[in-house]
């Protein structure tokens, strides 16, 4: 990393190890913007479902970048997006069913959707120049920690989801790498290419 140079921003897809305060602003039971999450962070409790930092803020404070908003938060502003974004959803899925019992995470699917939302938005920061922009996205940090979910509130609850009777254990995670492919290789990459 250090003989490339730190990245410009970075854009981050998951669960609960990630989000940073996206269920803060949706209509769901997956929320941390209580105590005991947050007592050792600076801020306190923000959504995070952890006590202090999330294994992304480390990231960014080693790379010197601020830490990404949450994509739901209002108050996101033009600049905090050009050092990137935080799309991940507390009890989100590769699969857009898992964490329905939870109403209303964010699954991949709708994670990818709501980057490109974000891209009319990088896109005008660099003068509505393609070629720039192109060129910021090449170099930015894109991280994705999901599935766990998947498994713990999918798969291994017969009593809410028909998965394990569906899906021998193997070919339940051959279909988590299927949709997981489909889903950042195909429509996320996709996206970089026509933009």
């Amino acid at each position: 990393m250090a003989s490339m140079g730190a990245p410009p921003g970075m854009f981050i897809f998951g669960d609960s190890l990630s989000d940073s305060g996206n269920n803060n602003f949706i209509p769901t039971l997956a929320k941390s913007n209580y105590p005991p999450y947050g007592i050792d962070f600076p801020q306190g409790p923000t959504g995070r479902f952890s006590n202090g930092k999330l294994a992304v803020d480390m990231i960014a404070e080693m790379l010197g970048l601020p830490f990404a908003p949450p994509f739901t938060d209002p108050s996101m502003s033009d600049p905090q997006i050009f050092q990137g974004v935080n799309y991940a959803s507390a009890a989100a899925g590769i699969l857009d069913e898992t964490g329905k019992e939870y109403m209303g995470p964010i699954p991949l699917s709708k994670q990818i959707d709501n980057f490109r939302q974000t891209l009319p938005r990088i896109y005008s920061l660099f003068g509505q120049n393609a070629s720039a922009m192109t060129s910021y996205l090449n170099k930015v940090l894109v991280m994705v920690s999901i599935g766990s979910n998947d498994y713990l509130n999918n798969y291994l609850r017969p009593d809410l989801y028909p998965t394990s009777s569906q899906y021998t254990p193997l070919a339940f995670s051959n279909l988590l790498v299927q949709q997981i492919a489909q889903q950042l290789v195909v429509q996320y990459f996709f996206l970089l290419l026509q933009n």
